[in-house]
């Protein structure tokens, strides 16, 4: 399974891509008591993918700073399992092909790779794997499909249904 995380200075998304997506946006605390628990019961068999903050030469104020120290915490919880932070540029650069992609380029391309907004999200009747998705979710999982990505584990048409899971 891989767990990706968009982590935040105090509510973080946390999506898990198996056999199925899932995603949750949790209060930190909470994330990190979650994290843990999977660490134990999933051995090395899983992977943790973290949004990684970069610098860019700008002045950032608290809440990068409180991002920083969650990352840490996240890293530390996961230990000893495989744990890969993925910086945001690179995201930008994998799904979209170009580093000036913003959050609703990076959701385009995400829905794309899923055949569309029907199949992807679908409506309540009929749920697409991304029914219910919103807010730092896409984040989450653009982290999780750039990790699959780099590493070609997957065709370049990614679905759940060509997954390797």
């Amino acid at each position: 399974m891989l767990i990706a995380i968009d982590p935040g200075p105090a509510r973080s998304a946390l999506v898990m891509i198996g056999a199925k997506i899932e995603g949750q946006i949790y209060n930190n605390d909470d994330l990190l008591k979650r994290i843990r628990g999977i660490a134990r019961v999933s051995g090395n068999g899983s992977t943790l993918v973290i949004e990684m903050i970069a610098s860019y030469g700008m002045p950032v104020g608290k809440e990068v700073f409180e991002t920083c120290v969650m990352i840490g915490q996240l890293v530390e919880a996961w230990h000893p399992n495989t744990c890969v932070r993925i910086p945001r540029l690179e995201v930008k650069r994998r799904l979209c092909h170009n580093t000036r992609a913003n959050d609703s380029n990076i959701r385009a391309a995400i829905i794309d790779r899923f055949g569309g907004k029907d199949a992807a999200i679908g409506l309540k009747k009929h749920q697409g794997p991304l029914y219910g998705f919103h807010a730092d979710l896409w984040a989450a999982l653009a982290v999780g499909m750039t990790y699959l990505d780099e590493r070609q584990l997957t065709p370049v048409n990614w679905s759940p249904a060509s997954s390797i899971f």
